[in-house]
């Protein structure tokens, strides 16, 4: 397992379960060591269930890709994050194929995991991987499949989520649908690698396009006074032909928020403009903006100026229950409200500390407490084990942007929701 993040510790522990023996290179020397002590820094993995592994040497982490001398099966899951100029950045994926290919041999089965644009298996993986000679489907098996991890989830898991599959041959699809078939209940074959890139990068933008969708409901609902969560809910007693999606400060996670811009990039490549794709991309971008908008409203409706006054942000993380900060809107509301002259403090029961280039924070203990002691609370991520009740009684003024007081919060002049 090339990569030990969110996406390959669980999928690792989930292949040494089911009766392989699996080793995990990251480079990373402090994450290897923490793993190779039974020490997960996965929420979806406990300290037990990896510890286990670790004691019957059916798991173990390097540092090196050396370690990948032997194996039968590599599953790359290394991150593929966008340049400040927009495009894929896939350097990750092209220094695992390169460290990859002097212990390729014949009869292996690779398989990438990083979300990335249509194309990229066939046009940058297998280059690198055929350049000693081996051939794709015939010494060697090579194949993209989709990771659909979401963090804190117990319903949907890793052995459990239908796993997509599509080889750079039929054969190629049948071998790496055979290697994840031990650990993984249902996979789903698809005719290529292309469309196995294509499948996560849609299921990504659905989400994308419709919180886009239901984002900019809120900012019409705003300006027509009326409560759009009363609207979503109300849509959402239909049952049929309407998903309910709901609106926030903007899109966190290593995906949605990402995943849709590698279309859009690859499509500019052939001459389309991808008009869906772009337009919910700027609605979403623009939230944790407009979110901090009417937090300055909120403050001059009641004599005072967002710069020098105090606010307590509430949840940090991207989505509930989860220590993930990555792309969380919290940073960019967080930041704003900083430049603007707020003095700006937060509490999130998982993530004790965050810092950014110019600023770091550390959570405050008590959310009450810290409430009565600001001149507002912004709700960014709803945590569910945060007494809200509590913090409103306690708060001067709430601007919730998640609905986390829901009815309680609908006629009470102290709280203002997106």
């Amino acid at each position: 397992m090339v990569g030990l993040g969110y996406v390959g510790l669980p999928l690792a522990v989930a292949l040494a379960e089911a009766g392989l023996n699996v080793v995990g290179v990251d480079l990373d020397p402090g994450k290897v060591a923490t793993l190779n002590q039974g020490k997960s820094y996965v929420e979806d993995v406990p300290d037990s269930r990896l510890g286990t592994l670790v004691e019957a040497g059916r798991f173990k982490a390097s540092a090196s890709y050396d370690a990948l001398a032997g194996v039968d099966g590599v599953s790359i899951s290394v991150p593929t994050p966008l340049r400040k100029t927009g495009d894929p950045d896939i350097s990750y994926i092209v220094a695992a194929s390169q460290a990859l290919r002097p212990h390729l041999h014949s009869g292996m089965v690779v398989i990438l995991e990083s979300t990335t644009y249509p194309g990229t298996t066939r046009e940058v993986v297998l280059p690198e991987l055929e350049a000693d000679g081996l051939q794709a489907g015939i010494d060697f098996f090579l194949a993209f499949s989709p990771e659909r991890v979401d963090p804190g989830r117990k319903d949907w898991t890793t052995e459990n989520t239908p796993k997509v599959i599509g080889g750079i041959t039929p054969a190629c699809t049948k071998v790496a649908a055979a290697f994840y078939g031990l650990a993984i209940q249902n996979v789903v074959p698809v005719s290529s690698t292309e469309a196995a890139e294509m499948t996560k990068l849609l299921e990504n933008t659905f989400r994308a396009v419709n919180i886009g969708l239901v984002n900019e409901m809120a900012l019409m609902c705003e300006r027509l006074g009326l409560d759009v969560w009363e609207v979503i809910e109300a849509a959402a007693s239909k049952p049929f032909g309407f998903m309910k999606f709901t609106p926030g400060p903007g899109l966190g996670g290593h995906c949605i928020p990402i995943d849709p811009l590698y279309l859009s990039w690859k499509l500019k490549t052939v001459k389309y403009n991808a008009r869906f794709i772009e337009l919910a991309s700027e609605i979403n971008t623009n939230m944790p903006r407009y979110v901090v908008g009417r937090i300055q409203d909120a403050l001059n409706e009641r004599g005072r100026s967002l710069k020098g006054s105090k606010v307590l942000v509430l949840g940090v993380a991207f989505k509930p229950d989860v220590a993930d900060t990555r792309e969380s809107p919290a940073l960019d509301v967080i930041g704003m409200m900083m430049d603007k002259g707020a003095d700006v403090s937060y509490h999130d029961p998982f993530v004790d500390s965050l810092s950014e280039e110019d600023w770091t924070l550390t959570s405050v203990p008590d959310p009450v407490v810290a409430s009565g002691e600001v001149d507002l609370v912004v709700v960014v991520t709803d945590h569910h084990n945060v007494d809200y009740p509590a913090i409103k009684e306690a708060a001067p003024l709430v601007f919730d942007s998640r609905n986390a007081f829901d009815l309680a919060g609908r006629n009470d002049p102290k709280v203002i929701k997106l």
